[in-house]
């Protein structure tokens, strides 16, 4: 019998083989659907982030956002163990390099309202599988009030998600084709 995180480890693997095939430009159709199908309140700051290689690009999003004059934050991984710092993010913001080749801003640190969460795969009950490095499970702990909405590809759905009991299900996932309601 295999551990909880042997499991998540072997569908991790199997979730980065599998994202290969992805369009990384996907992110406009995901941008156009969450545009035109949630609301989101004014006055919010929300936090994206830049893409990892591979993994959906939300610029297209963030910029839509910042233009309808939401904050945007994109964050700076800390050592491992340490949750998420948020940084103000405009189109013409200095980025500084970042661990995991991904960037973030050189601004202001500021909290989100709503965060956009990645992921490589998640299932119908709102869990899903990240990175492994626990940063978004502890953040969202730190965030109680806070919105958060996985995006990833349609693609990467799958019946069930390993849980232990620090992973935190997220109420919607956002897809290329499809805001993925979950069942929590």
């Amino acid at each position: 019998m295999t551990t909880i995180v042997e499991q998540k480890a072997a569908l991790r693997a199997h979730a980065l083989a599998l994202r290969k095939h992805f369009d990384p430009q996907a992110g406009q159709a995901l941008a156009a659907i969450f545009l035109s199908d949630l609301l989101i309140p004014d006055n919010i700051t929300i936090a994206g982030v830049w893409p990892m290689p591979g993994e959906m690009d939300l610029r297209p999003l963030l910029q839509a956002l910042h233009a309808r004059g939401h904050r945007i934050v994109l964050p700076e991984t800390p050592p491992r163990g340490h949750p998420l710092t948020f940084r103000l993010w405009s189109p013409d913001s200095k980025m500084l390099r970042e661990r995991f080749g991904t960037y973030r801003p050189d601004g202001p640190i500021a909290a989100p309202d709503l965060l956009f969460v990645p992921l490589l795969a998640f299932d119908r009950r709102g869990y899903r599988l990240g990175y492994g490095g626990g940063y978004y499970d502890r953040t969202l702990s730190l965030l109680p009030e806070a919105t958060a909405i996985g995006f990833g590809y349609a693609a990467q759905q799958v019946s069930a998600i390993p849980t232990e009991p620090h992973d935190v299900p997220l109420g919607k996932i956002a897809t290329e084709v499809g805001i993925v309601h979950t069942e929590l």
